[in-house]
């Protein structure tokens, strides 16, 4: 029934085959002829037929529509994203890498093995792939088309690259579901990174994919613009931008004794509306871990503490909220709080949070990590966090643990040294992701699905939601070739049996 509501109010998927695209048919071409949304407008648009016959038409319209969709999501929900045989051959994306240097030039085209190489691993990320055929790197929408169209034609498959960070595998290609050994076309974004308009009116600018938070920033800035773009861990072509909130920003810290007493006075301090541009949870391995890395110009108290950044519209605001939020963490027996003089200090304090990556990494010299994240209800991080830190403990890991604590999110960093670790931690990542489903939250908050967490979606979501989520992208990408072996869970693969 839902299913049938959806697609009332969006589009209708049907399809005859496999080999034929789905079609999409606008509900509204339905709308008018047998669904009505109040007794109004039935009135104002009578039936021109008799009800009976009226009766009749909805009935069996409403029977095929139910049919075909029951049947399009059935037949999907059994079926891989992709046959064996989608793609074209080697001989075929040889032509295709022709044709991309002939229409590109070969300074945009690369087949260069370092090239390669580093599009197709990550320093961040574990899982297994190959490098990509050839690397492109476009520098308008038109580039962006021809290369589309190509790879259409040879049937190659697309892997956007941008910032690379690849936490979860997202640019590399999966070996394993290609009949041949050719990673297909990566697609280098790093060109196309101009600021095409800015509406201060509006608050929004249109710019390229690969425009940089800090430029716009910049860019805002020499232009008197007061207006900013606030970082919030990804970026589209069309940005909303926020009221500058110009030299007034200060940065405090806080040390509680224990999780819950954190985010308690996060949940207070959020509810009375003052002005906080970003709180973080830190653990107290985070803690050790910073005056380990030896960068920080002070000694933490080893403890789990949040570090806030407020805002506000002049510094007596500024001292206003600080004082407020002073006396939550106090109330939650926060036993130092320490907020700074000017900015200057504001950026040291702030840069022992952003070192958290390498300092995590030094607790350990030598070691690597396994970087992952979660989220889930606020009121549920506490629970989430105790419960993952003493099952590290258990299987003799160190970790730390940074959380966006205003949104539930947190990100654990699991080092290990050799093989066995390493199949401890994937172990304990995968306790964690599916604690985090069981408290009614989400395998990852911020760093995607990827190949990693695909196999969790089944879980997560459900049978359903995934097929109909496999069926839209079939709708807009009948080929699979964009980023194949992605977000979506391999019918096929032990790993989406094992959730059902």
């Amino acid at each position: 029934m839902s299913l049938c509501r959806a697609a009332y109010r969006g589009s209708i998927h049907t399809t005859r085959s496999f080999s034929t695209p789905p079609i999409l048919l606008p509900s509204r071409l339905f709308s008018q002829s047998f669904f009505r949304q109040d007794d109004r407008q039935w009135r104002n648009h009578p039936p021109s037929r008799s009800p009976k016959h009226n009766v009749t038409k909805v009935l069996l319209v409403g029977l095929a529509i139910g049919t075909g969709i029951g049947w399009g999501v059935n037949q999907y929900s059994g079926a891989t994203t992709r046959s064996s045989n989608k793609y074209g051959s080697p001989e075929d994306f040889a032509k295709a890498i022709e044709e991309l240097t002939s229409h590109l030039g070969p300074d945009k085209v690369s087949t260069n093995p370092d090239d390669l190489d580093s599009h197709g691993f990550s320093a961040n990320d574990y899982h297994p792939g190959i490098s990509p055929s050839v690397v492109v790197y476009p520098e308008t929408t038109e580039d962006v088309v021809l290369i589309v169209k190509t790879a259409t034609r040879f049937k190659m498959p697309v892997i956007p690259y941008s910032g690379a960070t690849s936490l979860e595998g997202h640019f590399r290609a999966s070996y394993d579901r290609w009949q041949h050994s050719s990673g297909g076309i990566c697609v280098d974004l790093n060109r196309m990174d101009r600021i095409l308009k800015i509406h201060p009116e509006d608050s929004d600018l249109v710019c390229q994919p690969a425009a940089r938070w800090m430029d716009i920033n910049e860019t805002l800035k020499e232009k008197g613009i007061p207006l900013f773009f606030p970082w919030k861990g990804r970026a589209d072509v069309w940005h909303q931008i926020d009221p500058a909130p110009g030299a007034t920003i200060g940065v405090a810290v806080a040390q509680f004794p224990d999780v819950k007493a954190a985010t308690q006075a996060v949940a207070e301090i959020l509810n009375r509306g003052v002005g906080i541009q970003c709180v973080e949870l830190v653990d107290d391995v985070f803690m050790r871990a910073t005056n380990t890395y030896g960068v920080s110009k002070r000694k933490w108290a080893e403890k789990d503490s949040l570090f806030f950044k407020f805002q506000g519209p002049t510094e007596r605001s500024l001292k206003e909220t600080a004082e407020i939020v002073k006396g939550v963490v106090k109330k939650y027996g926060a036993n130092g709080f320490e907020l700074a003089r000017n900015r200057e200090e504001a950026n040291e304090l702030w840069q022992d949070r952003k070192n958290a990556h390498y300092s995590g990494l030094a607790l350990i010299p030598g070691s690597k990590g396994i970087a992952t994240d979660v989220c889930v209800p606020v009121s549920r991080l506490p629970e989430l966090v105790h419960e993952t830190k003493k099952d590290l403990a258990q299987v003799g890991l160190v970790s730390t643990i940074v959380g966006h604590v205003g949104d539930g999110n947190f990100h654990a960093l699991i080092l290990f040294e050799n093989d066995d670790e390493f199949g401890r931690a994937k172990g304990a990542v995968d306790r964690m992701v599916k604690r985090a489903i069981a408290l009614d939250g989400t395998c990852t908050g911020e760093h995607g699905v990827g190949l990693g967490k695909k196999k969790y979606l089944v879980e997560e979501l459900g049978e359903g939601t995934v097929a109909l989520m496999k069926t839209i992208k079939k709708a807009i990408d009948p080929l699979d070739l964009f980023n194949p072996g992605k977000l979506y869970p391999d019918e096929d693969s032990p790993d989406s049996r094992e959730h059902r």
